[in-house]
């Protein structure tokens, strides 16, 4: 059986500055991406109870101080092996029945009144991050993993990923902090024929703290391919190492990706009961058109 936090934990995380709040909020819904490349999720987790109840835990410690699961009720964990008193006893924080959608801690008029809107809620959020370039469980476990100091931002954070994003990392603590080296190549243009001149490559760095610095360099190269590249530095003071907060993201987006579709499982179960129906059906329908049609000359 996993480690509860205990309730006190969570008037902890309520002491937070209310800048968590942003968490993805409409300001933050900037176009995201930027090319960086999505790690793949362990879809094992996917079935893994101790993980799913582990990824419940984070997810209430976490992420529902602000966002909300509306979509979601206390009562569905029991799917999870969890029995009504351990919900009751461990996870119902923000509210008073097993049978209540999992509502934020926040005040929906206290939300407004800073930020002019609630944060999003993460009901289907695995399903709105599915795209091309991989599922929404990739997507949430390559941000989760990807933030890092930037101190020219408000929250203090940045992200690899979602360049700019309003959330600051509420994960810090676990993880540690993080510099990133932002490599950009660009071609020079001369003014009046559009010729390229040469290039200019820059150079930001951030370090742990965020402090950022920059190097400019001229390129006599007129054929340079613009672009930019980022590259994460090792994660230092958390209290995690790398692959053990790397084990507890893959436990919450399991638990996000389960939120998303809690039938998953029981409906996929009972498609393979359907599909052995039908295709004892079809064969018996097959052997009935024989017998009735042997006869028919």
């Amino acid at each position: 059986m996993i480690h509860w936090f205990h309730r006190t934990a969570l008037s902890r995380l309520l002491a937070l500055p209310v800048v968590i709040a942003a968490l993805l909020g409409p300001g933050a819904a900037a176009a995201a991406g930027g090319g960086y490349p999505l790690d793949h999720f362990p879809t094992a987790k996917l079935t893994d109870q101790a993980a799913l109840q582990n990824g419940a835990r984070l997810f209430v410690n976490y992420c529902l101080n602000c966002h909300s699961a509306n979509l979601m009720r206390y009562n569905r964990l029991q799917d999870l092996g969890l029995s009504v008193d351990q919900i009751r006893d461990n996870l119902l924080f923000t509210a008073d029945k097993v049978g209540e959608p999992m509502k934020t801690a926040m005040a929906p008029a206290d939300a407004k009144k800073w930020f002019g809107a609630l944060p999003p809620d993460l009901s289907v959020i695995a399903r709105a991050r599915a795209s091309g370039a991989g599922s929404g469980a990739d997507w949430l476990y390559t941000y989760l993993r990807s933030f890092y100091r930037d101190s020219t931002r408000a929250t203090g954070w940045n992200n690899a990923l979602f360049p700019a994003v309003g959330m600051p990392h509420v994960l810090w603590e676990l993880q540690g902090s993080r510099g990133a080296t932002i490599d950009e190549v660009r071609t020079v243009r001369d003014e009046k024929t559009g010729a390229a001149t040469g290039a200019t490559r820059t150079v930001v760095t951030f370090d742990a703290q965020g402090l950022r610095t920059e190097k400019v360099e001229k390129l006599a190269d007129t054929h340079a391919h613009d672009g930019a590249t980022l590259r994460l530095s090792p994660a230092v003071g958390g209290t995690l190492t790398q692959a053990q907060y790397d084990e507890q993201i893959a436990d919450l987006v399991a638990f996000l990706t389960y939120m998303s579709d809690p039938s998953a499982k029981t409906r996929t179960r009972l498609g393979v009961w359907v599909l052995l129906f039908l295709g004892l059906f079809t064969i018996l329908a097959w052997w009935l058109n024989r017998e009735f049609w042997k006869d028919v000359k």
